[in-house]
């Protein structure tokens, strides 16, 4: 690959994750009743958020856990999850989303549930995100460890 190449792979894969989560997103509001919470802003918040994911898979070494990987890629994205719902639904007052319902939340803007949701995301999104970059660029193939 060129070196122009590998930016516009990781560009594409963040679309295309953060384009697959907003769907999957808009499916949930949909079949829980909310879909006058659906807001382009989650949009552009899940292809931010493919970032890290994606770069996890991409320069974390093989040996590195794949439950390790998605826990800190968990944690990054409800930091910028709460970051973003101050910003969004606090300051803003867009009212995209409201844990204050849901057992152990902070401000309502993120919640202990979620976060166990991201971490499932993420253990799906890692290895989707690898095999894609391996199909177009070549390279090692990957593999993973849930040991330590």
């Amino acid at each position: 690959m060129t070196r122009y190449s590998k930016p516009v792979l990781s560009t594409l894969l963040w679309f295309f994750g953060g384009t697959l989560y907003f769907l999957l997103e808009v499916a949930y509001k949909t079949d829980t009743g909310h879909p006058q919470h659906i807001s382009w802003t989650m949009l552009v918040l899940a292809v931010v958020l493919t970032i890290p994911v994606e770069r996890c898979g991409a320069e974390l070494p093989w040996g590195c856990p794949l439950w390790l990987q998605a826990l800190c890629c968990a944690a990054l994205v409800t930091v910028v999850e709460l970051a973003a719902g101050l910003v969004l639904n606090v300051w803003l007052g867009l009212g995209v989303w409201d844990y204050t319902g849901l057992p152990l939340n902070l401000w309502g803007q993120i919640c202990a549930p979620f976060s166990a949701v991201w971490f499932l995301l993420c253990l799906a999104f890692i290895p989707v995100f690898d095999w894609l970059r391996w199909a177009v660029e070549g390279g090692e193939r990957p593999r993973y460890t849930w040991r330590w």
